[in-house]
C-alpha cells in the first residue's frame, strides 16, 4: 500500500522491555516507520520469535521475571548498551510502573507512553478514584481511605452492605479482587486478597466498592499529545470474563448506542486531561442494565484487546504511540473519527478447561494459526518452543473483523477451529464454545455469563464422549511410529496396541493389508465393569498421511487429523505419545502396550506439584491430620495461585517443601499416610 508517513523526530532506535505477542506487534510497527529495534530476553527466551525478528537481541538475565522483564536496571542498562533512545514497554511487566518510567526519563530516554506522575495517579485504585470523583467522572461509592487495616477496611464494607467487592489498589487482571456476599466472609477474604495483592504488586492495599451485580464491563480508547489534544476511538466491550479475566473483546460494544458512546467518551477524555495524560491509555467503566456506567480504573499504557479497536478505525495505535512520544501532534481530531464494521478477538491460553483451567507447561510439537478474510493472528509462539512456568499462559490472540458483529463472530469461530496447537492443552473448544452460545450470539453476556449461564458448557468438562472417534486415529499413527509388525515399510500385519487418554483406557486390535485397517475395537473406561464394555469393529482406509496430516475414510466419511508424535516419553522405555487437533480441543494418548494398567482408586497419597512454580504458602506440618479436599499448600505460578489439595484423609507424614521454594512439575511436596477408611 503506497502511503506517505510523516517524518518523526527525537529518537532512532526503541529497545521493547517486553516478551511474547506485544514485543512482535511493536517491533514490526517500529520497523515500518524506519526505527530500529531491540528485543530483550530472558534465558528461557532465548529462541523466542520477538528475539528473532528484532534488529538486534540482548540478555537480561534469568527466567524468573523477578531476574530478569522486572528489573528496571537492567533495562536501561541494555538500551545504553545498544544504543536505544527509546523504551516501549508493551503491556505487563513494567508498563505501568512509574518509578520505571522516571528511570529512564533520568536516563536520558524517551518512554513511550505517559508521564511518570499519570502512570502514578492511575497506578492507584485508590487516590485514581478520589481523583475521578474530583473530576466530576461516575464512580461507584464505596471506600478509598488510607486506613488499611483489616478492622477498617471490615467496617467500611459492613457500612457499604453486601454484596461488595474487594480489590487491590495497585493492579488488575483479577488478582488481588474478591467478591463479598456474606459478612461473616470478610475477615478470610480480606486477608486473602491483600495476599494476593502483596505478592502480584508488591502492595498490599485494597479498596472497596458497592458491587454492581451482572454489569457490562466497557471501556474506551484514548489518545492524547503533549499540545493538549485528546480524543476517544470508541468503546470495547469486554464483558465476557472469567475470574476478572477478559476472555473475549470485541468493538464495538452490542449494548451501547451512539449517545451512551458519546457520553462515555467524554467522561474517558475528562478522565484523560485530569492528569494531562499523554499517549495511548483506556478508561474501564461498569455499566448496568440501565446503561448507567461508572469509572473502574485507567490503564496508563496499550491494552491487550487494542488489536479489535484497530480494525474498526483503521488506525495503528503502536505507529501512534511512537509519533506522540517523538512529539508530533495527533493527526486525527475527534469528528476524524470513523467506526466501521466489527471486530472480535479471543486469548488463545495454554490451558485446561476440563481441569479448572490449570496453566499448562510443555513443548509445543505444533503450531498452525488460521488464516482467510478478516483473520488476524498476534502471536509470539513458534514450533518447537517450551511452553514454560515463568510467564502469563497466553499463547496468542485470534481476531476477525466483518461488515457486522454475525460476520465477525462467524468468522472468529472458524479461525478459532483452523487454528491448530499440539504439545499442550489449550482452551480453544472453551471459546469456540462461547462463540458459539445463543446469549452470546443475542449480545446479552454480561460479566456474570461465565461463571452463571456458561458454567456446565461441555467445553468446561473432560473430554469423554469423543475419545472413541479419535482413538482409531491415534492407534494407527501409533501402530505406523513403533514400526512392529512390518508396519512401517508395507503396512501389512496384526498387533494389539493399548493407549491411554485422560482417565479412560483404550484396547485395539489392529489388522492392515496395505492402507485399509481393520480395528476390534474394546474401551476401558477407567471406572467401568466388565459388562459395560462395548466392542465393535471398524475399517479406517488411510487417504494420506503427511508430517502433521492424517487423511482417512471411516464409515464412508472422510475424515482428517492434524497430529504431532513424542517418542520415548512415560515412565516405561519406547513408551510413545499421539497428540491430536481435533475442534472440541487437544488430545493426547500414550502407547501403554508395554505397562500394565494400574487402577486407580480414590485419591492419591502423595500431592504433586501441579506445574513448575514458586511455593506461596505451606499450611500443613508432620503429624496433622488432614481430609479429602483439604488445602495444603498454595502454588504461585503463570501469575496466579493455585491451591493443592489432599487426594485422600490421612496423617501427613513427610513435607518436603517449605515456603519459597521453587518447584518443578510432578515434583513430590507432601506424602500422606491414608487413614484406614482409605
Amino acid at each position: 500500500m503506497n502511503s506517505i508517513i510523516k517524518k518523526t523526530k527525537g529518537f532512532t532506535k526503541v529497545l521493547v522491555a517486553n516478551r511474547g505477542e506485544i514485543a512482535v506487534r511493536v517491533i514490526r510497527s517500529a520497523q515500518s516507520l524506519g526505527y530500529r529495534t531491540v528485543a530483550v530476553f530472558s534465558e528461557a527466551d532465548a529462541n523466542a520469535p520477538h528475539v528473532s525478528i528484532a534488529d538486534e537481541a540482548i540478555c537480561i538475565g534469568a527466567s524468573a521475571v523477578g531476574e530478569s522483564y522486572l528489573v528496571a536496571e537492567k533495562l536501561i542498562a541494555a538500551a545504553k548498551k545498544t544504543g536505544a533512545d527509546a523504551i516501549h514497554p508493551g503491556y505487563g511487566f513494567l508498563s505501568e510502573n512509574s518509578a520505571f518510567a522516571k528511570a529512564c526519563v533520568d536516563a536520558d530516554i524517551v518512554f513511550i507512553g505517559p508521564r511518570p506522575d499519570a502512570i502514578d495517579l492511575m497506578g492507584s485504585k485508590r487516590h485514581s478514584k478520589i481523583a475521578m470523583i474530583a473530576a466530576g467522572v461516575p464512580c461507584i461509592p464505596g471506600y478509598e481511605g488510607a486506613d488499611q487495616s483489616d478492622d477498617a477496611l471490615r467496617n467500611a464494607a459492613i457500612e457499604i452492605g453486601m454484596p461488595v467487592m474487594l480489590k487491590a489498589s495497585a493492579g488488575g487482571g483479577g488478582r488481588g479482587m474478591r467478591l463479598v456476599t456474606d459478612a461473616n466472609d470478610l475477615d478470610e477474604l480480606i486477608k486473602s486478597a491483600r495476599s494476593e495483592a502483596l505478592n502480584a504488586f508488591g502492595n498490599g492495599e485494597l479498596i472497596i466498592e458497592k458491587a454492581v451485580m451482572q454489569p457490562r464491563h466497557i471501556e474506551i480508547q484514548v489518545f492524547a499529545d503533549s499540545f493538549g489534544n485528546t480524543v476517544y476511538l470508541g468503546e470495547r466491550d469486554c464483558s465476557v470474563q472469567r475470574r476478572h479475566q477478559k476472555v473475549v473483546e470485541e468493538a464495538p460494544s452490542p449494548f451501547v448506542n451512539p449517545a451512551m458512546r458519546k457520553s462515555m467518551g467524554e467522561a474517558a477524555v475528562n478522565a484523560a486531561k485530569s492528569c494531562n495524560y499523554v499517549g495511548a491509555g483506556t478508561v474501564e467503566f461498569l455499566a448496568d442494565s440501565d446503561g448507567n456506567f461508572y469509572f473502574l480504573e485507567m490503564n496508563t499504557r496499550l491494552q491487550v484487546e487494542h488489536p479489535v479497536t484497530e480494525l474498526i478505525t483503521g488506525l495503528d495505535l503502536v505507529a501512534m504511540q511512537l509519533r506522540v512520544a517523538a512529539g508530533d501532534k495527533l493527526s486525527i481530531s475527534q469528528e476524524d473519527v470513523t467506526l466501521t464494521g466489527h471486530a472480535m478477538e479471543v486469548r488463545l491460553y495454554a490451558e485446561d478447561p476440563g481441569a479448572n483451567f490449570i496453566p499448562q507447561t510443555g513443548l509445543l510439537n505444533l503450531w498452525q494459526p488460521a488464516s482467510g478474510d478478516g483473520v488476524r493472528i498476534d502471536s509470539g509462539i513458534q514450533q518447537g518452543q517450551t511452553i514454560s512456568s515463568f510467564y502469563d499462559p497466553m499463547l496468542a490472540k485470534i481476531i476477525a473483523y466483518g461488515e457486522n458483529r454475525e460476520e465477525a463472530r462467524r468468522r472468529l469461530v472458524c479461525a478459532v477451529e483452523d487454528s491448530k496447537l499440539l504439545g499442550i492443552k489449550d482452551n480453544r473448544a472453551f471459546l469456540a464454545s462461547i462463540l458459539c452460545n445463543d446469549t452470546f450470539i443475542q449480545g446479552e453476556a454480561t460479566t456474570a455469563f461465565i461463571g452463571d449461564d456458561f458454567s456446565q458448557d461441555p467445553s468446561l468438562q473432560p473430554l469423554a464422549a469423543q475419545y472413541r472417534e479419535v482413538a482409531l486415529a491415534a492407534s494407527i499413527l501409533s501402530a505406523i511410529q513403533s514400526g512392529s509388525s512390518g508396519w512401517q515399510n508395507n503396512r501389512t500385519g496384526s498387533r494389539i496396541i493399548k493407549l491411554s487418554c485422560e482417565d479412560q483406557t483404550f484396547e485395539l486390535a489392529l489388522t492392515a493389508i496395505e492402507n485399509t485397517i481393520t480395528v476390534d475395537f474394546v474401551t476401558e473406561a477407567a471406572d467401568t465393569n466388565k459388562e459395560s464394555q462395548a466392542k465393535e469393529k471398524q475399517t479406517i482406509k488411510i487417504i494420506e498421511q503427511s508430517e502433521d496430516i492424517l487423511k482417512y475414510v471411516q464409515d464412508d466419511v472422510v475424515r482428517t487429523v492434524t497430529y504431532s508424535q513424542t517418542k520415548g516419553v512415560g515412565d516405561a522405555l519406547g513408551c510413545n505419545q499421539v497428540h491430536l487437533a481435533a475442534s472440541y480441543g487437544n488430545l493426547t494418548f500414550t502407547d501403554i502396550s508395554l505397562q500394565s494398567a494400574k487402577k486407580n482408586k480414590g485419591g492419591s497419597d502423595q500431592v504433586l506439584a501441579s506445574m513448575d512454580g514458586g511455593m506461596v504458602d505451606v499450611m500443613v506440618k508432620v503429624g496433622d491430620v488432614v481430609n479429602v479436599g483439604q488445602t495444603l499448600a498454595v502454588l504461585e505460578a503463570m501469575k496466579m495461585e493455585h491451591p493443592l489439595k489432599a487426594g485422600v484423609a490421612g496423617t501427613i507424614a513427610e513435607v518436603l517443601i517449605k515456603a519459597g521454594d521453587q518447584v518443578k512439575g510432578r515434583q513430590k511436596l507432601i506424602q500422606i499416610t491414608a487413614s484406614a477408611a482409605e
